[in-house]
């Protein structure tokens, strides 16, 4: 089950969702909308290695904005900071973002019950589109629990993405045994 405003407002006063900094103007009737963070990152190489630690530059959108470019794979990371405590969070975009030809995950929409940190977004574009700092990027939708969480995400001992951050985090796959 998807909460609406009013329980997503019931779980922040609870601090079961914890959203920093929190507008009152983003929540929607069942989403809280979320907004693109200062920094982007690009990979250093061209092909990327599942089993390698594939580097990333960081840089900064500057007010003007930034074009970004069919065929390459920006990291982008939300403005807002997130805890998920008691539900199961997903990221998606907004219908503004998609009709300038925005994806903001490739593959990577869900996060996981005790998730704490802003959110890294794999931004690819269909033309060329200029983005802004702040710009609202996509939307966030929480989903109830049938059951109880054996080990949350912050509490896994093999968590990679668990270090607070307001840059994009770059791919941690070379980190799993295959």
């Amino acid at each position: 089950m998807i909460l609406t405003d009013q329980q997503i407002l019931e779980e922040i006063e609870k601090g079961t969702i914890l959203i920093e900094p929190y507008r009152p103007e983003c929540l929607g009737t069942n989403s809280y909308d979320v907004h693109l963070g200062r920094y982007l990152a690009t990979y250093k190489d061209r092909v990327l290695d599942a089993k390698s630690h594939n580097k990333i530059e960081h840089f900064e959108i500057p007010q003007e904005g930034y074009v970004l470019q069919p065929g390459v794979l920006y990291l982008g990371v939300t403005e807002e900071y997130t805890e998920t405590h008691n539900h199961v969070p997903f990221l998606e975009g907004k219908s503004s973002t998609g009709r300038l030809g925005i994806d903001i995950h490739a593959t990577a929409g869900k996060g996981d019950v005790g998730f704490c940190n802003t959110w890294t977004l794999e931004i690819s574009v269909a033309q060329p589109v200029r983005i802004y700092y702040g710009m609202p990027i996509g939307q966030l939708i929480y989903f109830s629990l049938d059951g109880s969480v054996k080990t949350m995400y912050n509490k896994k001992k093999n968590a990679k993405y668990n270090t607070r951050t307001i840059r994009p985090v770059e791919s941690m796959m070379w980190k799993n045994k295959f």
